[in-house]
């Protein structure tokens, strides 16, 4: 008789945690997911050289990270304060390994942010840095929340957690993830309760001290050439080349993506321009589809977040929120010639088997923090 009762409580908890799934997360993943490998497999086949085995490595990494996030959910939630330190102290171990590990891509990419690890190949440790930091400056903000730790202490705490990651990041140079880490940050710090005087303060700081800082000591003359042909649209073609390639990517896209056979040139259309191969194979419809269910998922997080169990909780959905919301916001936008390019790639959809894995992992940690949420309530 034990024995059955013992079964029928496992039984009744596997049901449980079914019915905690928050399938409103679940479903636009599987589905950006499935558009993702869909557009891959058409741009691939199209004459890149590593093809199948970059499109067989691209569905392993799907695969492993949805394991990965399908294990995150099964772990209390309580104990995902540990694994957010255990996280942050790995990805500050692999950062520091990066510049001496005698492994660059930087005549590829522009910056030397890769290691090639065994059996996993070819990872970026800055994708790992950045859930880290919001798992740590969770917790940060939780006992600022509670009075537990004064506002001097608990922005000293943050200082160093946000300040030695990105110093090691903006050493590689990659101002791209420093600028994602920087959102998210604000992010955070807005639903901390900061008041709005002090929003417009940074701002305007931002504006007339770090903005020329960065612009004179920091910008190479390709980043400045990129944001200056936004400004001034045919100043410079060269720099143009990769969104004017883009933009009739899109445009040969219509309703129901382009039929011709004919394809566009557009460079690293895998990744930083997978918003251009969307349209093209895809036309409106598959864009549309697409910023819809960025905008459901981001939405839908951030009602997690609203209702989240601890505070704690929800300062790392929303840091994590914050994340996605800048790499849609960003990709999208360079993709069209809203904002400035830079190697953001599209969540869930962009090639690349470090940022598939990472994406999987944030997302498992919002999933756990439904979950927890639900059971809770």
């Amino acid at each position: 008789m034990d024995n059955l009762n013992k079964s029928g409580i496992v039984k009744l908890r596997n049901r449980t945690n079914i019915r905690t799934v928050d399938y409103f997360l679940v479903i636009p993943i599987v589905l950006l997911a499935i558009i993702g490998l869909f557009v891959l497999q058409k741009v691939l086949s199209s004459g890149y050289k590593d093809y199948p085995g970059n499109y067989y490595r691209q569905i392993v990494a799907t695969v492993v990270g949805a394991l990965v996030a399908v294990f995150l959910c099964a772990i209390d939630n309580h104990f995902m304060g540990i694994v957010g330190k255990v996280i942050y102290i790995g990805s500050l171990l692999l950062l520091i390994l990066v510049p001496i590990d005698g492994y660059s891509l930087a005549y590829k990419w522009g910056a030397d942010s890769w290691l090639n690890l065994p059996v996993i190949g070819n990872f970026q440790p800055s994708e790992l840095a950045k859930i880290g930091i919001v798992m740590v400056a969770g917790e940060i903000f939780e006992k600022m929340h509670s009075k537990e730790y004064s506002f001097l202490k608990g922005f000293i705490y943050l200082g160093v957690v946000y300040g030695i990651p990105l110093l090691l990041i903006l050493s590689q140079p990659d101002f791209g993830t420093a600028m994602v880490i920087v959102f998210a940050f604000v992010c955070m710090l807005f639903v901390w309760g900061v008041r709005y005087r002090y929003f417009v303060l940074a701002i305007s700081s931002v504006i007339v001290i770090v903005i020329p800082l960065v612009w004179t000591f920091y910008l190479e003359d390709y980043q400045k050439n990129r944001i200056l042909s936004l400004v001034f649209e045919g100043s410079d073609p060269k720099s143009e080349y990769n969104l004017i390639q883009s933009k009739y990517a899109i445009a040969s896209g219509g309703l129901t993506g382009n039929h011709t056979g004919i394809l566009t040139s557009v460079p690293v259309k895998e990744s930083d321009f997978i918003f251009a191969a969307i349209s093209e194979h895809m036309g409106f419809i598959g864009t549309t589809a697409v910023v819809l269910l960025a905008f459901f998922f981001i939405a839908r997080s951030m009602y997690v977040a609203s209702r989240a169990s601890t505070p704690s909780n929800s300062y790392i959905v929303v840091g994590l929120t914050g994340y996605y919301a800048f790499h849609y916001i960003e990709n999208m936008g360079m993709a069209v010639g809203l904002l400035p390019i830079t190697g953001i790639p599209l969540p869930f959809i962009s090639l690349g088997g470090t940022a598939m894995l990472i994406n999987f992992i944030s997302f498992g940690i919002i999933l756990n923090i439904s979950m927890s949420r639900i059971r809770s309530g």
